[in-house]
Order: structure tokens, then C-alpha cells, then sequence
């Protein structure tokens, strides 16, 4: 049967984590649009390898973080593959000139998490000033802590980004009375924040930055943006969070600025190898908070950008076969 024929069940990859936990609410969608979802067994995402002997096999995938790369969508093309979109917004895992040589145009899902990425980065402020995590620690462990904590009135933050996740922070910032110095080249300033917040060249004034926030997308040319010479440049004691993507920070810099009291503290949503290897150097700095890559992660946020997802997946296999 012809894979453009109206009686044709489209098999689809999902490599999402988050969609595929909530898997059993869309059914209903991809029935409807006559799709049968497969959900490989994963943690955060798939190899090269596994991905090049899956694909052949599917009409369409929804990408999450796993390495799509130009061998990979060519293994996919050469077989049934002839539809893909990313799950989400970025998508720096995405060979996109790869895909196109492949005949694939590949899509994704932006500004559809913007506001709960920025209440876990807002959330890794606060509790990197006021040493949340630390107290509940010892609490469980049977003492009383009572580390003295930073007022975040007054305070500075250095934001990377101001694209939706960045512009959502920086509105959270300045109702805690925080000044937002902002750094991002192309992204323009919504009208609510031209009066309210510094646009600088990075990384200009730097040292001022109680705080530096990362939401910027990264790219070839920003990889390792935060390294050793950045981080001298900050103010001693500076409170690092990244909520965007772990090789954005060069790891070793920042366990050394970490183990020299340069950075007070990291709070680190996502790292430069994922899930966080058990022998990664900065396990050791108990005063630093790890998520898992989640921040994005509410059932609200899920469900926006799976139907997102499967609605721009769906225009594609309609499309003519090749």
C-alpha cells in the first residue's frame, strides 16, 4: 500500500521522555490521525548507533535529545523515514543541514515552555541564596543548619538569553527586586523590559553579577561560554544557574572555580554528559544543586507540545511521498 494512502497507520518513533511518560493522553490524537506511536526504552536519550539500525522501520519521529545526526536521518531516509520534529525548543542535537541533504525538513516546538523553565530557574536562585537545599539536607540527616543567606533584593544577575525562557526570568528577577543585566546579540527587547533592564555585550560588566543565569540556546560557537577565564572574570562568590544546556559551561573550570570559593555555589539543571556520571568531579561539592533535565517537565507544558509536535508531524506525512 502506498504510504500516502488515507487507510495508511504511520508508525512513529518516540524519543521524547516526557511525551512518552504521558503517552496513554494521546492516544485518542494519534488514532485520529492514524498513527501508532512506539516508545523505546531510554532514560534521557538514544544512541547514534540504536537510532540508525530503529529508524529505517518508521514513517515519522518525534526527536527528543538524542544525537540527529546526518547519518542518522540518512539511515532513516533510506528506508521508511520521511517525517521528523523536535520535541521542544532546542535543538542544538539537530543536524539540520544533514536532514535537508536528506530530504527532510525538520521542525520544532518553540515558545511552548518558556514559563515553567523560568520558575525552576527562579527556584534555583532562591535556593541558592538562601541555602534551601542545604538546611533540608541537614535536617534529614538529624541537625539544626542555619547558614546566613543572601537577600536577593538589590542583588545582580547576569542573564545569557533572552529569548522566551530568558525574558520569563528576567520578569521573575525584577519582582524580587533583583537588576537584570542581560546578554544576547539578536534577541530583541520586549516592550515591558526596555526600561527596566541592561543590554550589554558580553560579557561586559560581568563582575558586577551576584548571579549568572544561563537560558541562552547554544550552538557551535557558544560551546564552553562559561570556562575558566569567564569565571575570573566574575565576582567572587558568584551563584551560577543553567537551565539551558550542560556544554554551555566547561565542567572542569567550574569544579575548580567551585573548589576555590570563586563560584559560591551552581545549581545545574543539565550537564555536558547526561544523566550525571557517577564518578563526575562535581558530586563532591555538597553545596551545589543537580536536576535531571526536567525543568520544562508539567503536565501543562507536556501537553502543549505534544499536540505541537504531532500536529506539525502530521502536515508532514501528508505530504506527496518523495
Amino acid at each position: 500500500m502506498d504510504r500516502t494512502d488515507s487507510q495508511h497507520v504511520a508508525q512513529v518513533l518516540v524519543t521524547c521522555p516526557p511525551m512518552q511518560r504521558a503517552i496513554a493522553r494521546y492516544q485518542a490524537i494519534l488514532e485520529k490521525n492514524r498513527i501508532e506511536a512506539t516508545c523505546p526504552e531510554m532514560v534521557q536519550e538514544l544512541s547514534e548507533s540504536e537510532l540508525i539500525a530503529m529508524l529505517k522501520d518508521y514513517d515519522g519521529w518525534i526527536i527528543g535529545d538524542d544525537p540527529a545526526t546526518e547519518r542518522v536521518f540518512r539511515a532513516g531516509t533510506n528506508g521508511r523515514l520521511r517525517a521528523a520534529v523536535k520535541w521542544g525548543v532546542g535543538v542544538d542535537n539537530v543536524d539540520f543541514d544533514g536532514a535537508k541533504a536528506c530530504g527532510l525538513h525538520v521542525q520544532n516546538t518553540p515558545g511552548m515552555f518558556g514559563d515553567e523553565v523560568a520558575d525552576v530557574a527562579m527556584g534555583y536562585v532562591i535556593a541558592l541564596a538562601r541555602h534551601t537545599f542545604e538546611i533540608n539536607h541537614g535536617v534529614h540527616q538529624g541537625q539544626w543548619p542555619k547558614p546566613t543567606g543572601l537577600s536577593l533584593r538589590g542583588t545582580t544577575a547576569a542573564v545569557l538569553g533572552l529569548g522566551d525562557i530568558g525574558q520569563a526570568t528576567v520578569r521573575r528577577l525584577l519582582v524580587s527586586g533583583v537588576k537584570p543585566l542581560v546578554y544576547d546579540p539578536n534577541a530583541q527587547t520586549p516592550v515591558d523590559l526596555q526600561n527596566q533592564v541592561e543590554r550589554l555585550e558580553w560579557p561586559r560588566r560581568i563582575g558586577e553579577a551576584d548571579f549568572l543565569i544561563v537560558c541562552c540556546a547554544m550552538n557551535a560557537a557558544n560551546r564552553g561560554l562559561i570556562n575558566a577565564d569567564l569565571l575570573r572574570q566574575c565576582k567572587r562568590g558568584v551563584r551560577i544557574v543553567n537551565v539551558s544546556r550542560g556544554p554551555l559551561i566547561d565542567e572542569s573550570a567550574l569544579c575548580d572555580a567551585l573548589a576555590s570559593g570563586q563560584v559560591q555555589s551552581a545549581a545545574l539543571e543539565v550537564f555536558e554528559r547526561e544523566p550525571l556520571p557517577s564518578d563526575s568531579p562535581l558530586r563532591q561539592f555538597q553545596h551545589c544543586l543537580f536536576g535531571s533535565h526536567n525543568a520544562s517537565n508539567t503536565a501543562e507544558a507536556v501537553d502543549r507540545t505534544t499536540h505541537k509536535a504531532v500536529a506539525l508531524l502530521v502536515e508532514q506525512l501528508k505530504q506527496p511521498s518523495r
